[in-house]
């Protein structure tokens, strides 16, 4: 039986930062080589996925898309010993300093994010701006030693260890996206005896941190008729109650914006309405910062949804989701698919 956490939590163990992906690569192929009927790499390092349906062919085809890859840092420089760096898709500094990492150089190099105290600073009376510039990676070792085993453009990953806390969170690196891949997949689980008429694609995309090509890439090759793009979204913490943040626990939000079909948008609603699935909408008024944009306006267009689970402390070392959202996606996802008629092609029109 396919148990959620542990898999989401082993997800969450391992590096695979953006444009490294293979690590976590691995372990989503071990898990999806018997939920699918055809499984491959695409040129860009994608994990791409086919379940076949039972129509008659040609039959449609949905892709269901989750990014596999993750922030980090890079070794810009080498100093005295320490490691200067860089970041590898959107992170806040402030976070970062006592943070555990793994630098993986010619071999993996376990590491703590420095920064000079307080109390060194030249104006003691006032906190200083941390910025990345002013961090480093000591890894304990003599200059001499650093030079032998690290070069520029070595990548960095966190190695913040995964957490259960009470009432089902998770606190972890990485949960954006893995979290998603978790909800992919336990929908893959969820589909298997059905004999869901669509063809599905699960698709594990790379870069999408930093220039969404794997999933521009992959829209490209398979060429689907629909497409389901999942991701994360900030949850509400303490502080934060625009309308940008969603409550843990209350079930996916459905984006609607420019990058949605808002016929994709109705009919899912209507699902979720239907099947008592708790969601919420969340505006996306310009580009849904997903993959998203990408798989849109591959080829002459491909009509997209995008569902987000929500998480605490984006793009931190300690992202912090809830199982029961996971559950709750991997659900509407598979209502959704099984409510795919043979004919919903023809239904689907632009009308906003």
């Amino acid at each position: 039986m396919f148990d959620l956490m542990s898999f989401v939590k082993s997800l969450s163990s391992l590096p695979g930062i953006s444009g490294y992906e293979s690590p976590v690569k691995e372990i989503i192929s071990r898990e999806w080589i018997g939920l699918v009927d055809d499984l491959k790499t695409s040129k860009v390092g994608s994990l791409q996925g086919l379940r076949r349906g039972t129509g008659k062919s040609p039959r449609p085809s949905v892709l269901i898309a989750a990014h596999m890859d993750a922030i980090g840092l890079m070794v810009s420089n080498l100093k005295d010993g320490f490691l200067q760096v860089t970041n590898i898709g959107g992170i806040d500094p402030r976070v970062l300093p006592g943070t555990p990492v793994i630098v993986h150089g010619k071999r993996p190099l376990p590491g703590v994010i420095a920064w000079n105290p307080i109390y060194q600073s030249s104006d003691k009376r006032t906190e200083p701006a941390i910025m990345l510039e002013s961090l480093v990676v000591d890894i304990g070792l003599a200059p001499s030693q650093v030079t032998k085993l690290v070069n520029i453009g070595n990548p960095i990953s966190f190695d913040t260890p995964p957490v259960v806390l009470e009432g089902g969170y998770l606190c972890g690196h990485s949960l954006d996206n893995r979290v998603s891949i978790g909800a992919l997949t336990a929908c893959m689980n969820e589909l298997a005896g059905t004999g869901q008429y669509w063809d599905v694609w699960a698709l594990a995309s790379v870069q999408e941190e930093i220039n969404l090509g794997g999933a521009a890439t992959s829209t490209f090759e398979i060429d689907p008729d629909i497409a389901i793009i999942l991701d994360t979204t900030y949850g509400k913490s303490p502080g934060t109650d625009g309308w940008e943040f969603f409550e843990l626990g209350a079930g996916p939000t459905l984006g609607l914006g420019a990058n949605i079909h808002p016929y994709l948008h109705r009919r899912i609603q209507q699902v979720a309405d239907r099947s008592n699935i708790p969601c919420k909408v969340e505006p996306m008024p310009t580009d849904s910062l997903t993959d998203a944009w990408a798989v849109q306006v591959t080829r002459s267009g491909v009509p997209c949804m995008v569902l987000s689970i929500p998480i605490r402390n984006m793009h931190t070392p300690v992202e912090l989701g809830m199982l029961d959202d996971i559950r709750l996606t991997a659900r509407l996802l598979t209502e959704f698919i099984l409510d795919l008629e043979p004919d919903f092609l023809f239904r689907i029109t632009w009308d906003d």
